[in-house]
């Protein structure tokens, strides 16, 4: 397909086998990427560092997108061990049962910041990070959804926020 070798890669969003973003890890270290991945949690870990490590990640980290500290100790890990990135992927996204199977209408106003904030703005924070690690350019990316575009049952308020999320896409970096 293409030629990753020696390329520098972060995978947010890694949770399990079926993950998207796992399937992206593992696209892009088959190609010759070195990987950093990264986990939500304590709970998510077990599931998530053997993945890792079957993909040779060279840096594994926990990331709660919410957590500021834990963003800039994985933006250091990278700059010790790497001094560089050439890609970014961001492949999370979160809101509350009641208000991803209820109507749109009535979620609530903290639901919505909540699951906007995780969703999208959380991108745009990971971008700020690795910016400084991509003088000569890199890739950020962000995977979406049809219910971005499409009225799909039981998606919730995450129709909109994926909405946000592709939009964000074409303006984040003007």
């Amino acid at each position: 397909m293409f030629d990753l070798t020696g390329m520098k890669a972060l995978v947010v969003g890694v949770a399990n086998d079926q993950s998207i973003a796992y399937g992206c890890a593992k696209a892009f270290r088959e190609q010759g990427a070195d990987l950093a991945v990264t986990f939500l949690n304590e709970k998510a870990e077990p599931h998530v560092r053997p993945l890792a490590e079957e993909l040779g990640a060279e840096i594994v980290a926990p990331l709660d997108v919410r957590d500021h500290e834990q963003q800039d100790a994985l933006f250091r890990e990278i700059t010790e061990k790497w001094g560089r990135l050439d890609t970014l992927l961001h492949s999370i996204a979160f809101s509350k049962k009641e208000d991803l199977h209820g109507r749109v209408v009535d979620c609530s106003a903290e639901g919505f910041g909540l699951a906007m904030d995780i969703s999208v703005h959380s991108f745009l924070r990971l971008i700020r990070g690795a910016e400084p690690l991509m003088p000569q350019g890199g890739t950020c990316m962000t995977v979406s959804f049809m219910g971005a575009q499409k009225v799909v049952e039981n998606y919730g308020v995450m129709g909109p926020v994926k909405a946000a999320a592709r939009s964000r896409n074409a303006l984040c970096c003007r």
